[in-house]
């Protein structure tokens, strides 16, 4: 599983990517997951208002941030 954490770095996109990672830990999923801070990647996936949360190529979550329940949720939807 491939999951993507898309923002400038800003506090809300830290948190996302934390939680994401504590989420990934619960659910003892093996994943790569990857910080994405790169205006030029960003604007390629059309994304608009970050944190963006990209799941195996598909985005799933833009603008805010979910909490580690919400993503844990996301998670075994996606899987």
């Amino acid at each position: 599983m491939e999951i993507k954490v898309f923002g400038s770095g800003c506090k809300n996109c830290k948190k996302m990517y934390e939680n994401v990672k504590e989420a990934c830990k619960e659910l003892e999923v093996s994943a790569d997951i990857i910080y994405v801070t790169d205006i030029v990647e960003i604007a390629k996936t059309g994304l608009m208002r970050t944190p963006g949360l990209m799941i195996n190529q598909k985005m799933v979550l833009y603008g805010r941030v979910p909490s580690v329940d919400e993503v844990r949720a996301i998670i075994k939807k996606a899987m």
